[in-house]
């Protein structure tokens, strides 16, 4: 993005006042899936076989070059609560801190960030909203100095995880639900609030809140955005026409790099 329609969108972004702003979090504020940066994580602590990491990789990679489907992300969020099950929440919390270190924090799109920022130096309240744990969400939102994060929450007893979701995902309508919830609780005006998100699967969240944005949109959202004459803000560093040619390598290098942690382990 030229300098001058950045510049735009951080200071477009606290034109008027605000109750709140609410940030999507995979391929918005963090580059791809946080899911499968924890699961990378949770591997690399032996929480998988090696077979059932080669499950996760082909999961990742289809995910790489489809984009968001909820399918998708429902099998490797099953298969996370059957790994996890048994183990306390601490340790879990305990990864997340160290899968921002060694994934995520390098996968924070600084557009999107600034944005954020702009929203809390205003004094509006920031929260992350996503369908990824909200153990992970959590660390996110704490180490960005957000206000706070919803997030998917796996059912524990006494501390230790059951291998099962208690309530649902927070996906699509249920990410709503859930903002619609919080905006109850803390008196919010979702008229005088903002939403930020990459995903047409947001589409229940954006056209709840009074300033809806689309940020590096797929396709349907980019669609959705221009119709209905939402701003739409593009933090991808490469052009248009060039997306699927990186993606594509990038793919490739994903398989190189998860065929070289098999063969280590």
């Amino acid at each position: 993005m030229h300098a001058a329609s950045y510049d735009a969108a951080v200071s477009g972004s606290t034109q008027h006042p605000l109750d709140a702003a609410f940030f999507d979090l995979d391929n918005t504020m963090v580059r791809g899936a946080s899911l499968f940066y924890l699961a990378r994580g949770l591997a690399a602590r032996g929480f998988f076989s090696r077979r059932e990491l080669q499950g996760f990789a082909r999961r990742a990679l289809q995910y790489a070059v489809r984009g968001e489907n909820l399918g998708h992300l429902d099998q490797v969020r099953e298969l996370g609560l059957s790994f996890v099950a048994g183990h306390p929440t601490s340790l879990i919390r305990q990864i997340g801190e160290e899968v921002y270190d060694e994934h995520v924090e390098a996968k924070v799109r600084a557009g999107t960030r600034a944005i954020a920022t702009a929203h809390l130096a205003a004094g509006v309240p920031v929260w992350l909203v996503t369908a990824a744990p909200v153990e992970l969400a959590d660390v996110i939102a704490r180490r960005l100095g957000l206000t706070g994060a919803l997030g998917t929450i796996a059912e524990h007893v006494d501390g230790t995880y059951t291998g099962k979701l208690a309530g649902v995902p927070l996906h699509g309508q249920a990410k709503a639900d859930a903002v619609r919830t919080l905006a109850e609780h803390l008196g919010l005006d979702l008229s005088r609030c903002v939403a930020y998100s990459d995903s047409s699967n947001d589409l229940p969240l954006l056209s709840m809140v009074g300033r809806p944005v689309a940020i590096n949109p797929d396709r349907a959202l980019r669609r959705h955005a221009l119709a209905h004459r939402w701003p739409v803000h593009e933090f991808r560093q490469w052009q248009h026409a060039a997306r699927w040619t990186l993606r594509v390598g990038g793919v490739a290098a994903g398989a190189v790099v998860v065929a070289s942690f098999l063969r280590r382990r």
